[in-house]
């Protein structure tokens, strides 16, 4: 879905859909108190959110891994799939398609091994068996079934907890005091509009990073973006501040699949108006091979405050926990 503006405050929409979000929530909370998460034999680091959609969730998760990489460990993600056709499978990004496994755990696995399953105890189980020396949770923090030896809570610093009502009348997937109770630290992801750092720091340890996109070589500055994510705006001010001028933008549901006659459809327009076409790196890889010449990808990565620090926390919990 598209993140809908009526998140963002309290509004005559959202009040009355505060009813369903309050059942959703207490559904939610009901779930979690009756799972019985169940230990592995290597360390768990769940990155999850409050909110649905758009926090830069994935990112920050292939860039722990990448940072885990640097330091000679073997992390492999789990993921539920979601899009996805198969389970309990391994990723392979040479034969699996996002309708086979689902977009974001493809484009995990292109940097680290990547397991599907609804059922988070029996993916990693999967991955230690191929190999795993520590399991990165992909999503999940709602999820009961696996114990965490450390959960970080992604949280946009642009968009916060928007009007704090839950799914459907708001963004939240549970009440954030509920979620923060369980949560290690807080990873806040962008220019801090809200002063979130301050306020979260009383009870967490806060972790600042920064989505930056990586500059292509630009020949032609006139684009056409289009994107399937929580919040594609994200994405076309990303491309603004490099320098692109963007002549259309078109957004889709977060996980849209997209259809032959939607992708020959922005193939065309961008011929007739002279343009490019960007989108994001999970969007490409719902993209047919076939097609994929006619579409440029702006790659993403996280740039972290200080990330020794994160490091050194990660280290620490898990120390604590493992000992």
């Amino acid at each position: 879905m598209i993140t809908p503006k009526f998140w963002r405050t309290k509004n005559p929409i959202a009040y009355t859909l505060y009813p369903l979000g309050w059942v959703y929530g207490a559904l939610t909370t009901l779930r979690i108190k009756l799972g019985r998460p169940k230990k592995v034999s290597k360390p768990v680091i769940c990155i999850g959110n409050i909110t649905a959609g758009g926090t830069g969730k994935t990112p920050v998760a292939i860039s722990i891994a990448s940072i885990l990489q640097n330091k000679g460990q073997k992390p492999f993600f789990i993921s539920r799939g979601y899009g996805g056709k198969l389970s309990n499978v391994l990723v392979d990004p040479l034969t699996h398609n996002s309708s086979d496994v689902g977009d974001e755990p493809l484009l995990l696995s292109r940097q680290a091994p990547a397991v599907i399953n609804s059922n988070r105890y029996q993916a990693a189980q999967i991955a230690i068996k191929e190999g795993a020396e520590i399991i990165i949770m992909d999503d999940g923090f709602q999820n009961p079934t696996l114990y965490k030896d450390v959960s970080f809570v992604v949280v946009d610093a642009g968009f916060g907890f928007g009007n704090r009502y839950c799914i459907p009348a708001g963004p939240l997937r549970e009440r954030v005091s509920r979620g923060m109770k369980r949560a290690d630290g807080i990873i806040l992801v962008g220019k801090d509009e809200n002063n979130l750092a301050k306020k979260l720091s009383k009870r967490h340890p806060v972790f600042r990073a920064t989505i930056q996109p990586v500059k292509p070589d630009i020949t032609n500055t006139k684009v056409i973006a289009f994107a399937g994510i929580g919040r594609p705006s994200k994405f076309y001010d990303s491309l603004q501040e490099i320098g692109f001028k963007i002549v259309k933008t078109i957004d889709f549901p977060d996980h849209h699949k997209y259809t032959e006659e939607e992708l020959d459809k922005i193939i065309k327009e961008a011929d007739e108006l002279g343009a490019e076409i960007y989108t994001t790196s999970k969007d490409f890889v719902k993209i047919p091979v076939s097609k994929q010449t006619h579409f440029k990808v702006l790659e993403i990565e996280i740039k972290w405050q200080d990330e020794q620090k994160l490091i050194d926390f990660i280290e620490e919990k898990i120390n604590a926990k493992r000992k």
